[in-house]
């Protein structure tokens, strides 16, 4: 069973030892709702509601932003150990808006199905002809048309970045690489841009002061890794770069909005 594994994470102590139920998570952070199975015991409820918070709290620490970034202005729902779906241990659903994480081998999974949800979140906010289940970095690369703001060319920045060479004319090696293990699977999901960015956002979590192995795992070490699957060398150090600069603003900006700055 996973939640009696150990999880690394490496940060300052955020509850002072202190158990963390998940009324308080949906409490800090303004989650729309959150469920859990019926077949997490109460037991593996507690252990799972400290794994969260911490995770959750180290996400916000690391992207520079309020609560109400991570629950996308309470927009955003969450599942454990619900919901389930055949060969995915986690995944995000744009028609409801929830990212559901299964008990078993959901953990590790956070950072890149938050990212789906921003993505998704953030479609009609940077495109104005988008549908409602287009994510903004499909839209990017289909060439919507783009509603002029500062935010907006920062987040388009990181698309560049992660989509494109160094000239932004062609392909990044990491587009190539998915493209070359959907080639050998004879299908098309690495190289969907939903799925490049999330990856990309992983290892700029993981590339982090903190570490959190229950909030991402696998961008490093992985078989997937070891594949060019995640961004390397220089194009990761630009895509980090890129996510930095625009996590920053982002956040100063809903800091300012929202009377806490």
């Amino acid at each position: 069973m996973v939640l009696s594994r150990q999880f690394y994470r490496r940060g300052p102590d955020l509850r002072e030892s202190y158990p963390a139920t998940f009324v308080d998570i949906r409490r800090r952070f303004g989650f729309r709702s959150i469920a859990v199975g019926r077949w997490v015991t109460d037991k593996e409820r507690v252990r799972a509601a400290g794994l969260f918070y911490d995770a959750l709290v180290d996400l916000m620490t690391i992207l520079k932003g309020p609560e109400l970034l991570i629950s996308l202005r309470g927009t955003l729902s969450f599942q454990y150990g619900i919901g389930g779906r055949p060969g995915m241990s986690a995944f995000y659903d744009p028609s409801t808006q929830c990212f559901s994480l299964a008990k078993n081998a959901g953990p590790g999974s956070i950072a890149h199905e938050w990212f789906h949800a921003l993505d998704h979140h953030l479609a009609q906010k940077a495109f104005s002809d988008t549908s409602q289940t287009m994510y903004a970095s499909e839209a990017w690369l289909r060439d919507a048309t783009p509603i002029p703001h500062r935010l907006n060319d920062l987040l388009f920045a990181c698309f560049k970045a992660i989509m494109l060479d160094e000239e932004g004319r062609k392909p990044s090696g990491l587009v190539k690489a998915s493209l070359k293990v959907d080639e050998a699977n004879g299908s098309i999901y690495y190289s969907e841009p939903v799925e490049l960015c999330a990856r990309a956002f992983e290892a700029f979590i993981q590339d982090s002061n903190i570490s959190n192995n229950f909030l991402v795992a696998g961008s490093k070490a992985s078989e997937e890794a070891k594949l060019g699957l995640y961004p390397l060398g220089q194009q990761r150090r630009q895509i980090n770069q890129a996510f930095e600069h625009y996590f920053a603003c982002l956040g100063q900006a809903l800091l300012a909005n929202s009377g806490l700055a």
